[in-house]
């Protein structure tokens, strides 16, 4: 397996943002999903966030180990 795809699939933001692009677009395709849009947005900020943090956390892993 290619390891840039290996480590695309071991992504913890890689799978918070497949999780929150799924939902919205059932919430798109399927109007009576039973989330309404005013549970969607946090739940979407919340991924949002999730993703950021981790993102952060990497740079910062990153940064110490002497990586640029």
């Amino acid at each position: 397996m290619n390891p840039k795809l290996k480590l695309l699939l071991a992504s913890r933001k890689f799978w918070a943002l497949i999780v929150g692009l799924v939902l919205i677009l059932i919430k798109a395709f399927r109007p009576d999903f039973p989330l309404t849009e005013d549970q969607l947005v946090p739940l979407v900020a919340l991924l949002v966030t999730f993703i950021l943090g981790v993102a952060i956390e990497d740079a910062g892993h990153s940064i110490n180990s002497g990586q640029s």
